[in-house]
């Protein structure tokens, strides 16, 4: 496997107090080891079932995830998923809701997946009412 190659796949197990774990890529192939340094979001959003998107590197003992995102949070998790949930709302770009999601994150790391998924819906809609963005982009 490369180290630019992105793929998503899907976490088999993680531990939170040990900050490792293991996701199976949707391509198929062995499971790819991924460290909590190596995350983009709060390690509390990996779990198991949950979905990840992630570049691939070869690691020391084979590869390995870096940059490792959540596309769909596991199912029960708490508040659904965080970027997922909205995913179709008000026409915003895929990129645009996941970039305010990684700045609430990075700005109040102790905001809850359903803190986030209702603080976002709420920028969302005021900014399609005021009309700040251009949709078309």
């Amino acid at each position: 496997m490369m180290g630019s190659l992105v793929v998503t796949g899907k976490v088999v197990r993680f531990d939170e107090i040990r900050g490792y774990g293991f996701v199976t890529p949707d391509t198929g192939g062995e499971d790819v080891f991924v460290h909590v340094n190596d995350l983009d979001v709060d390690k509390r959003l990996i779990a198991p079932g949950a979905v990840v998107e992630f570049t691939v590197e070869e690691g020391e003992r084979g590869p390995k995830a870096s940059n490792v995102r959540v596309v769909r949070s596991a199912p029960g998790a708490p508040g659904g998923s965080v970027v997922a949930k909205d995913a179709d709302y008000l026409g915003f770009s895929l990129e645009f809701r996941e970039a305010l999601t990684e700045a609430l994150l990075v700005s109040v790391p102790t905001l809850t997946a359903d803190q986030i998924v209702r603080v976002r819906k709420t920028v969302l809609e005021l900014v399609h009412e005021q009309g700040w963005l251009d949709e078309d982009e």
